[in-house]
This record gives C-alpha cells, sequence and structure tokens, in this order.
C-alpha cells in the first residue's frame, strides 16, 4: 500500500478501531491489577497511597512486618526477584516504579495507584486549605470592637481550641463567626428585642433563635459576666440576653418588689396598695413599659436573693424598707424599674457574680454597696456556713480588702446568711 493510502473503512494504517484501544487499555487495566493490584499487594498499595496523599517521597522503602509467603512472593513476581525470608518484607519504592515502567504498565507509581484506587487527594493542600479557613474565621470573629477584652479574648480563645469552630468549618458555616462579630458590636444594647438585634447583624430575624450563632454568643456573654458556663435552661439563659440589653420576652422579664409604692398608671396603683399591705409584687417588662410608673420613694434598696425579701415581707411586712430583689444578674425589667430610684443601696451575694453586679450598680446608677464590705465579708465567713468560690474572679473597686480576703479564703458566702442584719437594716429607716 502506498503512503498516504487508506485501508478499507477509512483507516490510516496502524490505525486502531475504537473497540480495539478500548480492547487494548482493559488488557493493560487487568495486567496492571495481576501485577500490583493483587490482594497480597493491597498493603503496598495503600502505602503508596498514603505517602501521595500526605506529599510524602517515594524514593524510600516500604516494610511489612509479619509478611505471609503469598505476600513474599506476590512482591517477588512485581520486582523480578526470589522471595527472601523471614517474615518482615521490605519493598523498595523506586525499584517498583522502575518494574511498573519496563513493563509498559504505568509510567510512574501515582499512575499506577490512581489507575488501581482512584485519584489520591492531595491531603497537605487540604489540610493548608483548612488552615487558612480556620485563620479566616479567627480573625471575622476578632473584628469586633470588644476585641482585645480579657472576656472576648477568653472567649474566642475557647471557641478555637475545644472543636466548636472546627465544627462550623466542617459544615460550612464559616459566615457564623463573622456573624458573631456583627452581634456582639451591638452590644450592650438599650431594652432591644431579640429579633431585631438578629435582623440588625445578620439581615434574618431568626438569627439568634437557637444554634449555633446563639450558642456562641451566649457562650461570649457567659465570659462577660464572668460566669463558668452558659446556664442549662432557656430560662436561665435570658438574663445573660437581658444583661447585655436584649430583650428575649418581655412577660419573662420581670423584677420582685416589695414595698415600693408609686403612681400615674394601673400599675402604680397595684404597687401602692401591695405596699399598703407589706405583699411582695412581681412585675413585668411588659407591665412597665405599658403602664409606666413614677416611684414615691427617695431610696431603694436591692438584695439579689428572694429568700431575703420573703424574709422581709414575713417579718417585717408593711415596716420593712422598700426593696427590690435582682434575682442575681438584674432582669431588663429591674432595670427599667430602677432607673428612676434617686439612691440605691445595693448588695448581692459574696462570689464574683455578686461583686461583679454590684460594680456594675455602682457605675450604671451610682450605687452605694449595702453591707459588702470586707468586714461584713469576714462576719459572715465566721459564721461558718460557705460554699467553694467558683468562677472568673472580680474586683471590688468600692473595697479593694474584699477581693482580696475573697480570693485568699477561696469560699463564697451567700446572701441568705445575712438575713439577721439586713432585716435590722430594713427595719430601722
Amino acid at each position: 500500500m502506498v503512503a498516504g493510502e487508506q485501508q478499507a473503512g477509512g483507516r490510516q494504517p496502524g490505525e486502531q478501531r475504537p473497540g480495539e484501544q478500548q480492547e487494548d487499555e482493559r488488557r493493560e487495566d487487568e495486567r496492571l491489577r495481576r501485577v500490583l493490584g493483587a490482594p497480597e499487594l493491597d498493603w503496598l498499595a495503600g502505602r503508596i497511597r498514603d505517602r501521595l496523599a500526605h506529599g510524602a517521597a517515594l524514593d524510600g522503602t516500604v516494610t511489612l512486618t509479619g509478611a505471609t509467603p503469598a505476600q513474599r512472593q506476590a512482591a517477588a513476581r512485581l520486582l523480578g526477584r526470589p522471595p527472601g525470608r523471614g517474615t518482615s518484607l521490605s519493598v523498595p519504592l523506586p525499584a517498583v516504579e522502575e518494574a511498573l515502567r519496563s513493563a509498559g504498565l504505568a509510567p510512574d507509581l501515582r499512575t499506577a495507584v490512581e489507575a488501581l484506587t482512584g485519584v489520591v487527594p492531595d491531603l497537605a493542600a487540604g489540610r493548608a486549605r483548612q488552615a487558612e479557613r480556620r485563620a479566616a474565621a479567627r480573625r471575622a470573629a476578632a473584628a469586633c470592637r470588644h476585641s482585645g477584652t480579657p472576656w472576648h479574648a477568653a472567649w474566642l480563645e475557647e471557641i478555637c481550641t475545644d472543636g466548636t469552630v472546627t465544627r462550623l468549618l466542617g459544615a460550612g458555616r464559616d459566615q457564623v463567626m463573622a456573624q458573631s462579630a456583627a452581634v456582639l458590636d451591638l452590644l450592650p444594647a438599650s431594652d432591644l428585642p431579640l429579633p431585631v438585634l438578629a435582623e440588625r447583624a445578620t439581615g434574618d430575624t431568626k438569627a439568634l433563635s437557637g444554634p449555633p450563632l446563639s450558642g456562641l454568643i451566649l457562650r461570649a456573654l457567659a465570659h462577660w459576666q464572668g460566669l463558668a458556663a452558659v446556664p442549662g435552661t432557656r430560662e436561665a439563659r435570658r438574663p445573660l440576653w437581658e444583661a447585655a440589653g436584649v430583650i428575649v420576652d418581655d412577660l419573662a422579664s420581670q423584677v420582685l418588689v416589695l414595698n415600693v409604692p408609686a403612681s400615674g398608671s394601673p400599675l402604680a396603683d397595684w404597687l401602692t396598695e401591695a405596699a399598703s399591705l407589706g405583699v411582695p409584687f412581681r412585675i413585668t417588662l411588659h407591665q412597665l413599659v405599658s403602664m409606666p410608673v413614677t416611684l414615691g420613694i427617695a431610696q431603694l434598696r436591692v438584695c439579689e436573693n428572694p429568700a431575703v425579701l420573703r424574709a422581709a415581707a414575713a417579718e417585717l411586712g408593711a415596716r420593712s424598707a422598700p426593696l427590690v430583689c435582682s434575682e442575681g444578674i438584674p432582669s431588663a425589667a429591674c432595670h427599667r424599674l430602677l432607673h428612676q430610684a434617686r439612691r440605691l443601696l445595693w448588695r448581692g451575694d459574696f462570689d464574683w457574680t455578686g461583686l461583679r453586679t454590684t460594680a456594675a450598680a455602682m457605675d450604671r446608677y451610682g450605687a452605694v454597696p449595702w453591707r459588702m464590705s470586707a468586714a461584713d465579708y469576714r462576719a459572715a465567713l465566721a459564721e461558718g456556713d460557705s460554699e467553694p468560690l467558683r468562677g472568673t474572679p472580680a474586683a471590688a473597686p468600692w473595697d479593694e480588702q474584699l477581693a482580696a480576703e475573697m480570693r485568699a479564703a477561696g469560699r463564697a458566702v451567700m446572701e441568705e446568711r445575712l438575713i439577721p442584719v439586713l432585716l435590722s437594716d430594713l427595719a430601722n429607716v
């Protein structure tokens, strides 16, 4: 046949039909599987794949301990050498690559292994991408006006080291870190409904109605308030939001009072009547907003525990000085009522939260600490009924010795232990 002449069917000399080419590829694949893809060499293909995935060099030797005779025979056939003795089998990877190349089975080990097991992932590149995503997530969360404060630094370190960020990235929720910074940038707020906060920060009114964003923010607020952990129930978590000026539920936000007369609305009439009877009265934020009151007293005392107010009602009744119970971290309802007070006398438990709430009241209202000195702590501690001091230490700017003695003793004293002396104060007004 002369040059340029075509064979029957229009094919050039030596040109294969598509079916013939596929048949040749199938035969080569079968040969490769018989040589390197034999079950006895699965361990070898797996070792090569692992090295490729981790970016390791293929110029060393891999060793299999406890090799079976069949595994030794398979390696010997691959390398064209007699099988060795013993149970330890060493295979030089460069020799494997040369054997495959010489037999026309594959140009290199990567091609051979991928033909047998599929594309090898680049784990090193994947780790680098993941590291960059983690760094970007941390930068996003740190881009907040609170960045650099001790509580924010502690929160950020915690979520970056306990697996929280890893889980968010694994779920493709990278944007949540930037959203957390946007939410915190708006705090503290002033009686801001939770859906409004969510919409302003993220554009979605429901973004803070559940995890993961609400969980991140609550953990940040717990650090802000010096708590060891986020409370476990929805009701117990509400004060965290309210301490930051966020309203979760204006009916659930309440304040307990005793003998606080007022004027200006039906709510004020109820308060005044309850005060005349010496009966405790619970007010909701919804009532304070819809029926504003004007307090009819010059001074209010604030305690932390309902047991103190209950004892005052039982033993003093209408003779007790006006008293408000914060029930821990003051609620939005509590703050709305207290803003009217001309003078506040404030106290809490002798624990770190009690010190924080007292200091915050001094800053916010110019409150005067009530029975919250180092001497008061020593006297209460001497009664012998105390418990371990937990949480992040706090300062007592009104009495530096108080915080120092609490840290040294490592004991907390609850307000209930001071009821006799507190009732004496409430009676002698």
